[in-house]
C-alpha cells in the first residue's frame, strides 16, 4: 500500500514508479488526495500494462492497479 496523501504531483506517481521498478508487483494499492494524481497514476498504469480501478472515499481516492 502506497500512502501518498498530502503529496502533490509528481510525487505520488514517482512513488508508484519506484514500487513498479523495485518489485513489479501484480497489484498495487495507492491512496491519494490530489485529483491530479488520480489522472496521472491512471495514465502511468495504462502505459505500463496495469489496469486502474479508482474508488472515491470522500476527498480521497484509492487506486488499485493490477496486471
Amino acid at each position: 500500500m502506497i500512502d501518498a496523501r498530502g503529496l502533490l504531483c509528481p510525487m505520488p506517481v514517482v512513488m508508484v514508479q519506484k514500487e513498479v521498478k523495485k518489485s513489479a508487483p501484480a497489484t498495487i494499492e495507492v491512496l491519494v488526495d490530489d485529483p491530479c494524481a488520480v489522472d496521472n497514476i491512471e495514465r502511468f498504469a495504462y502505459n505500463n500494462g496495469y489496469k486502474a480501478e479508482v474508488t472515491a472515499q470522500g476527498s480521497e481516492w484509492k487506486l488499485t492497479l493490477s496486471k
